[in-house]
């Protein structure tokens, strides 16, 4: 006898309708929570995980809509997906998941390195050497057999713990740079009353980078040699490589962001007094100051979690017993940084002093770029000194209050008066040109330099 297949029950049917209903119901709610965290929920404005400004929401009108929807909703678009609520928790678990999964120093496959110089050209520039040359040279490497992992945009993170350091590439001819020597040179021959210095100043990378990634980066102190040998009109190089590379057991560099420490400048202006044939103070006549709990730039470069893991402190030193006055005239900017104004003349601090934790610490020295800064101290010996900077040049001009009777800071991306009216007006004795490595081999700074002399 064949046997009846059983039928489902009637309370086995209610408990699986029930089920469904239920599974809805939370799916429902899930969808409604999240859509009132992305659109109720108050929505960030800087991000301190990428350390940058995050998008603005475009102010409506119907003029920009009725012109471009497509340009205004973009924008919409964009600003909604750049401030996302709880988008640093978000990055920082995704990074950390990334890091768990990171393919260690031997695995790395997501760089390809530039043609390295060849070995006539790297011996044709050692040929030209500052003081120390290779001596110097063999003193930098402080991390000879540290392992290291490669993050975005190829940045090098090695070290462990409270020495991680986040390291930039360069890759260069070792006889690249001379456009640089050939703009800055034309301002020896503009100012032939002036003394004109230019100081190239090398990444952290030249002096921490492991030995298992030399091959990924090309030697700085080649480059900056040659810029050196080959400025004219006057035009002399000062060598801040050399006693870089003596201090660099010390803290000369940040290990969390792509500027020196400053006490990195403090080194390289007493190299540059000395030149000059001004005073300058010891260290022990500054006040120390620290921003503690300081992550910079490197973390949103290569999005290394171990960075963000590890921040540092940030030193500053604050000349004391000498009076001094700041005045700034801050740019007006539009999009894309475009220089539209010229603010007037205002006073304010030369050291900005940020909290604990501030990612935008390096600001500490003048509040940033976007001005020309104008300095009058209590020194009196008649020297004036213009200094003509990328970033990098922001912590130089606080070690020169001694040194020099006024100090006048423009930065190579807003200048927009001529530079020769400037000078005359100001009665400048000195022109130092402060860029780091990578603006003085593109001649980024260069080029606009030259511009100056004629805009």
């Amino acid at each position: 006898m064949t046997p009846t297949p059983s039928q489902p029950s009637e309370p086995s049917s209610a408990r699986s309708s029930v089920a469904a209903y239920l599974y809805i119901a939370i799916l429902l709610l899930a969808f409604v929570g999240i859509a009132a965290v992305f659109n109720f929920m108050p929505r960030p404005t800087v991000s301190e995980v990428e350390n940058r400004n995050l998008k603005t929401l475009p102010a409506f009108s119907l003029d920009a809509l009725t012109r471009d929807s497509a340009k205004y909703t973009s924008e919409v678009s964009s600003w909604y997906s750049d401030t996302e609520p709880f988008r640093e928790q978000l990055l920082t678990l995704s990074n950390r998941f990334k890091d768990g999964l990171a393919l260690k120093t031997d695995e790395a496959i997501d760089f390809v390195p530039a043609a390295t110089p060849s070995a006539s050209e790297q011996t044709a520039a050692t040929e030209e050497t500052t003081d120390g040359g290779s001596d110097i040279k063999a003193q930098a490497g402080l991390n000879r057999d540290a392992d290291f992992e490669i993050g975005k945009a190829g940045i090098i993170v090695t070290g462990h713990g409270p020495k991680t350091r986040a390291l930039m590439v360069f890759q260069g001819s070792a006889k690249g740079g001379t456009a640089f020597s050939a703009s800055v040179s034309k301002y020896g021959a503009a100012f032939p009353s002036a003394r004109v210095y230019a100081m190239v100043v090398p990444l952290s990378t030249e002096f921490y980078c492991p030995d298992k990634a030399r091959s990924r980066v090309s030697s700085e102190l080649d480059v900056i040699n040659n810029i050196y040998h080959h400025l004219a009109n006057g035009v002399q190089g000062v060598d801040v490589y050399t006693p870089l590379a003596q201090h660099a057991a010390e803290d000369i560099y940040l290990r969390t962001d792509h500027h020196w420490a400053p006490l990195g400048a403090y080194y390289a202006a007493q190299a540059f007094a000395k030149q000059a044939g001004v005073p300058f103070k010891e260290l022990s006549s500054y006040e120390r100051k620290v921003v503690h709990r300081y992550v910079g730039t490197m973390y949103g470069f290569s999005k290394k979690q171990a960075v963000k893991d590890n921040p540092e402190d940030f030193v500053y030193y604050v000349p004391q017993g000498i009076d001094y006055n700041v005045t700034y005239y801050i740019y007006k900017l539009g999009k894309d940084n475009v220089v539209l104004g010229e603010g007037a003349a205002q006073k304010g601090p030369f050291f900005y002093h940020y909290k604990d934790g501030a990612a935008g610490a390096y600001c500490t020295f003048m509040g940033g770029d976007q001005k020309i800064t104008q300095v009058r101290t209590g020194t009196k010996n008649g020297r004036r000194v213009l200094i003509l900077k990328d970033s990098f040049g922001n912590a130089v001009p606080g070690y020169l209050f001694y040194s020099f009777e006024e100090i006048h800071v423009v930065d190579f991306r807003y200048f927009t008066r001529n530079i020769k009216t400037y000078v005359q007006q100001n009665g400048i004795t000195d022109i130092l040109f402060v860029n780091n490595i990578f603006n003085a081999f593109n001649n980024a700074a260069g080029k606009k330099y030259e511009q100056f002399l004629r805009q």
